[in-house]
């Protein structure tokens, strides 16, 4: 079939040729390339074009089973049906025509999927009886699952050398834990027929049937080192699965993890062509078979590869496409800041970089040969959303907000303009200049990596109006750039370069935000154009790559598909304002001091308290 994409006849760009139709009417021949990001609520596809243009996008809802407090749980089967809709729709948007399709990328979040080896089929993670009598096929435990806790404990207690490539401690967002979790609580018969996957290597696995896996699933979330990496043969480390109670899994050279690189598995970095779209698949998503399917990778990394490739003139307020030709070592000084419930803060360096409480680093998760960080707030989106609606002026606001047709967020930013103005203030920051907000209410990701932080307030009043609430939205604000400045600082300070912040997720469209991160981290916060869509045209690129593929098995360069793929945005300069500057200078001191104080008052109290559950 024409719409195949054989080895032997790798996609090409540019490609577009002139056909004329019975009406002699001139029509362009576009390819196009397909996007698939799965997120915590919903999986979306988007249609890229050749030239990196997004012209369609839709998305489903996912169902979310929680069958008690801890437990989050989802469907592979639901999630393949929201995915086949999503791109049904995205490709009825625009009348595209599928012939014309030639990559599909994945991304997903870091959740466990499990499946049988005997029939392929979901396998239930549901206890106590773990069967689908009842038609239960949740087979997916979501990454903030919290339910291997002692599970956790006991991996970390180790001290196994692996740890130091997760950022020190296994974080039981992780599926090791998981895994380690089901063999605790499964009937041992039914947990020795499961074989395991990442979400995303799941997805891969559905549409092509291979059983390729990719070293950003891996690597990042299933303690694999890859080999030559201190001393690392097989990728996955006997001693240590030995070690925590899951020896069942280095039988058969680990084939229930993916097997060994090259013996029995296969791994690939982002985008490398793990097979192509199987007729079953094909036929659920409405595509003709035999496009060529990309290694997937985590949905934060898809951020990034959908970011930290625009052109950049940073004496513009925009991101210059007509730039020179961007060279990866410029990927080396661009975090890329992936923003939702939570953000993750992703560096590439060509050497390996050990930060304290920031995950990696990872070797061959996106490039080969180069390695990734990942730090991160627990919440941001989250944080914001529960300020506002725990204050006593929310419903207030929130009618107020309808009043004006928008949302609170731009309303309340509105009212401190208005707030400004109204004191004759020369900047925002000064209404909160009394106000020492810090936020950590979720527990803390990075740099600190302490799940037992809180939060604290220096300043509170009585005050229950909507200036009120304003203000403490604006410190909590205030808190998400100070601790964001806090995560750069630590990286920069053991090793990486960051000179400037690319930002994605629907944080991007507050644009005091935008501003108080670029002030507090002196560096340009570069926003793009696909605002909301960023991750999935990541992985839109990541079919791109697989499309290129040749019958030698080669690949255009993910970096140079970045460069030619990626949209020009806009950029958000630091603040020239010395006395802003003062001003947030200052704040991040007392910031500094209410983290470094909360850790030493309770390190006090336990002390003190030390003894009186035994004594009473």
């Amino acid at each position: 079939m024409a719409s195949q994409i054989p080895f032997t006849q790798p996609y090409r760009q540019p490609a577009r040729q002139l056909s004329t139709d019975p009406r002699n009417e001139l029509h362009p021949h576009v390819d196009h390339f397909i996007g698939i990001d799965v997120g915590t609520g919903s999986a979306r596809a988007c249609i890229m074009n050749d030239q990196g243009d997004i012209v369609g996008l839709a998305s489903e809802n996912i169902g979310l089973w929680q069958p008690q407090t801890g437990y989050y749980e989802q469907s592979t089967t639901d999630i393949w049906h929201c995915i086949c809709s999503s791109v049904r729709r995205a490709m009825a948007q625009h009348n595209i025509d599928s012939s014309t399709i030639r990559g599909i990328g994945f991304d997903a979040t870091c959740s466990l999927a499990v499946f049988s080896q005997d029939t392929d089929k979901p396998v239930c993670i549901t206890g106590p009886n773990f069967d689908n009598r009842d038609g239960n096929d949740r087979n997916v435990i979501l990454w903030l699952d919290h339910r291997p806790v002692q599970e956790t404990n006991k991996i970390n207690a180790t001290k196994h050398n692996l740890l130091r490539y997760v950022g020190g401690k296994m974080s039981i967002e992780m599926e090791i834990p998981k895994v380690l979790w089901l063999k605790n609580n499964m009937p041992k018969e039914l947990f020795d027929r499961c074989k395991f996957y990442d979400l995303t290597d799941a997805l891969t696995h559905i549409a092509t049937g291979s059983e390729t896996r990719s070293f950003c699933s891996v690597v990042c979330k299933q303690g694999f080192v890859p080999v030559g990496v201190d001393g690392s043969v097989k990728g996955w480390q006997e001693d240590f699965l030995k070690s925590i109670g899951l020896e069942e899994l280095c039988e058969d050279n680990f084939k229930r993890m993916g097997g060994v690189d090259k013996v029995n598995g296969r791994y690939l970095t982002a985008g490398e062509l793990v097979g192509t779209l199987s007729e079953k698949s094909a036929s659920d998503m409405g595509l003709p078979p035999g496009i060529a399917v990309g290694s997937g990778v985590i949905d934060a990394y898809a951020g990034w590869i959908g970011t930290v490739g625009a052109k950049v003139s940073l004496s513009s307020e925009t991101l210059n496409t007509e730039a020179p030709k961007n060279d990866v070592s410029q990927a080396f000084t661009r975090l890329a800041a992936v923003a939702g419930t939570s953000t993750c803060h992703l560096a590439m360096s060509r050497e390996p970089v050990f930060v304290n409480g920031v995950w990696g680093p990872y070797r061959d998760v996106l490039l080969p040969e180069y390695w990734m960080a990942e730090g991160g707030q627990s919440a941001t989106g989250e944080l914001l959303k529960h300020v506002i609606e725990t204050h006593p002026a929310f419903n207030e606001a929130h009618s107020v907000a309808k009043t004006f047709n928008t949302n609170i967020y731009d309303y309340l930013n509105e009212h401190l303009r208005e707030m400004a103005e109204k004191e004759g203030v020369p900047h925002i920051s000064y209404l909160g200049r009394h106000f020492f907000f810090y936020g950590d209410l979720f527990g803390n990701r990075s740099p600190i990596a302490d799940p037992n932080m809180k939060g604290s307030v220096v300043g509170l009043s009585s005050d229950k109006s909507l200036d009120g609430l304003a203000l403490y939205y604006y410190a909590t604000m205030e808190f998400i750039a100070l601790q964001t400045h806090q995560i750069v600082s630590a990286m920069n300070s053991s090793g990486h370069i960051i000179s400037s912040i690319f930002m994605s997720g629907s944080q991007c469209q507050n644009d005091i935000l935008m501003q108080l991160i670029a002030a507090a981290c002196d560096m340009p916060v570069l926003i793009p154009r696909y605002v909301h869509a960023a991750v999935v045209h990541g992985a839109a690129m990541l079919g791109a790559k697989a499309a290129s593929t040749d019958k030698e098995g080669k690949s255009e360069p993910l970096w140079d598909i970045m460069d030619r793929l990626s949209k020009a945005g806009k950029m958000v300069s630091p603040t020239k304002d010395e006395k802003l500057k003062k001003l947030l200078q200052t704040k991040y001191k007392v910031f500094l001091e209410q983290c470094e104080s909360q850790q030493r008052y309770r390190k006090e109290v336990d002390e003190a308290v030390e003894g009186w559950r035994e004594a009473k």
